[in-house]
């Protein structure tokens, strides 16, 4: 029995061919970890020509998905799953992170993920959605993009699809960001690894990567790092690389 169902409610079926044929997400498919199920929202049509757009009530640029189509659909699903969760991806949504990654596949309930389209879609889809999640704040053309980043998402936290510690080391796991990683050769123009990943002193090796970890955040993402609880040890050594900026500043001048 899977873990996790997926249902993918789509104007592009074939979207997804090749991600569910490619890497962790065809293992999980095969282990029968996860399913994914794809609907075609045009096989709800009810016209000839299977037209699921027309024009927007009031003016305006663009088509607007139709309510009925999306409607059928998502209640075929709900026939075999009647407690699935209905997700729309749209940019007005709750914005996606790493927590709702784990709060989603904690819940191991079923998922309907129901792809926008063209200029939007009819309001009265909305009491059919039980939550909105955004992938960032930018528009793409669909949600199909951001499905296939959500199912590979939840799919990563099942266990066994991937090596547990594996993605427990992952950005954003403890508002920190990762810490760099290397691998052979120990020189690549003239740029060798550093000494301590090579000297084999596992405990050493750990606070390198923590200690690198927290200069990564604070270099990159100063917003993650504010959120960050600092030790005392963890103060010490972001005011040392603090100050190596200040001495490399002097120097340069």
């Amino acid at each position: 029995m899977t873990k996790n169902q997926f249902t993918i409610i789509t104007l592009f079926p074939n979207a997804f061919n090749d991600f569910m044929q490619t890497s962790i997400i065809k293992r999980a498919i095969t282990k029968k970890q996860i399913s994914i199920d794809i609907i075609d929202i045009r096989n709800f049509a009810n016209n000839k020509h299977q037209q699921v757009d027309d024009a927007p009530y009031g003016g305006g640029n663009g088509m607007v998905l139709q309510a009925m189509p999306v409607i059928n659909a998502i209640n075929s699903v709900k026939l075999k799953y009647p407690e699935a969760k209905t997700i729309l991806l749209s940019p007005q949504g709750q914005q996606w992170n790493q927590q709702l990654a784990y709060k989603y596949n904690q819940k191991n309930i079923n998922y309907i993920l129901v792809c926008g389209h063209y200029e939007g879609i009819d309001e009265r889809i909305m009491s059919y959605i039980d939550e909105e999640i955004s992938i960032g704040d930018y528009v793409l053309t669909g949600g199909e993009l951001p499905a296939m980043v959500i199912i590979d998402c939840i799919t990563r936290l099942i266990p066994n699809v991937i090596q547990h510690q594996s993605h427990l080391n992952d950005s954003f796991n403890n508002s920190l960001l990762d810490y760099p990683t290397y691998t052979r050769p120990e020189e690549v123009l003239g740029m060798k690894v550093p000494e301590v990943l090579i000297g084999g002193h596992h405990e050493k090796i750990a606070e390198y990567r923590h200690q690198q970890a927290l200069i990564n955040t604070y270099k990159k993402r100063i917003d993650l790092f504010k959120k960050y609880q600092l030790s005392a040890k963890d103060k010490i050594i972001i005011e040392e690389y603090k100050s190596s900026l200040k001495k490399n500043k002097r120097k340069e001048k």
